[in-house]
């Protein structure tokens, strides 16, 4: 069967036109090969969401924005979500819209929530909208300009305070200003003083260096005169001592002859002899007492008889003790 060159074109133009078709939806990021689920997320505002614009999950592409409608009766803005059916999620999913830093919006997929029921096709997904970089610096605007008000505050105390140091330190320069000549005074007046005192030390040590030349026999006497009463007094000493000697040599030598009475005590033994007798009469004699007191405290005492008598009875005991 022979075809017409019309037909050919037309068959052309059709399969380009598919061609086209399909491959600018691949582009845009249709996957014909793979099925998918269909979701829809509400927003109030999209912040220039647009279609085609992809869906992430921990990073990786998980399908595409497939639509947008707005529903302003509402204040609302619809979104169809076009994800893989592999991808399985729950009523606990959320639809993070956020952005890139150059003004890219995407889809995150924030599946941390554990549990809850597995969502259907054509079922609405939750939906928050990340912060950005303008709402982080809106949130915290408030407490840095509160920060900074405080530190303009104390910015202010400080030049105030400056401000009234200023005009204390205008006073003391001012009065800085007279203290050189002052201090020009002062040492004009010391170095006069310190003239005069050192005339004064020259005329002193003058006087003193003369005193002490008038001074000098003086000395040279008081030196002699002291020699001679060292001398004086040494003399006087060794003659004392000379006196007394002679007198010991005299003592000595009347000890020595033997003619009076220290000599014989020195060179005689009777008196050490009769000293001992007498004391053992007196130990015998407290012997005696300590046994027999009544022999001497009776009123009228006793007879020698009986204190014989009674000594020989005490021998006799004594001896009957000993055997």
């Amino acid at each position: 069967m022979k075809l017409s060159k019309e037909f050919k074109v037309g068959l052309f133009m059709v399969v380009a036109f598919t061609l086209l078709y399909f491959g600018f939806n691949f582009l845009k990021g249709s996957d014909f090969l793979s099925s998918s689920n269909k979701y829809y997320a509400v927003y109030q505002n999209v912040d220039k969401l647009t279609e085609s614009n992809q869906i992430f999950l921990n990073g990786y592409a998980v399908g595409r924005v497939s639509d947008i409608q707005i529903q302003q009766h509402l204040d609302r803005v619809v979104v169809e979500l076009d994800i893989d059916s592999d991808i399985v999620l729950t009523d606990s999913s959320v639809a993070m819209l956020n952005g890139e830093l150059l003004g890219g919006r995407f889809i995150q997929l924030d599946m941390h929530g554990t549990g809850g029921r597995a969502l259907e096709a054509d079922d609405t997904i939750r939906s928050e909208v990340a912060k950005g970089i303008m709402d982080f610096l809106a949130q915290n605007a408030e407490p840095v300009a509160t920060s900074l008000t405080t530190t303009l505050k104390n910015v202010n105390r400080l030049l105030d305070g400056l401000n009234n140091n200023s005009a204390r330190l205008d006073t003391m320069m001012k009065g800085l200003q007279t203290t050189p000549g002052l201090l020009n005074q002062t040492l004009r007046s010391a170095n006069s003083n310190i003239n005069d005192l050192g005339t004064n030390f020259k005329t002193v040590a003058t006087n003193l260096n003369g005193t002490l030349e008038e001074l000098k026999p003086t000395i040279a006497n008081f030196h002699t005169l002291s020699d001679s009463l060292k001398v004086m007094e040494l003399n006087h000493t060794v003659k004392k001592a000379q006196q007394s000697l002679t007198k010991l040599n005299e003592t000595l030598a009347l000890l020595h002859k033997g003619d009076n009475t220290a000599s014989k005590l020195l060179t005689e033994d009777t008196l050490y002899v009769n000293l001992n007798k007498l004391l053992v009469s007196f130990d015998s004699l407290a012997k005696h007492f300590n046994k027999n007191p009544r022999h001497f405290l009776s009123p009228l005492g006793k007879s020698s008889k009986t204190i014989a008598r009674d000594q020989e009875r005490q021998r006799k005991e004594e001896e009957k003790k000993k055997k």
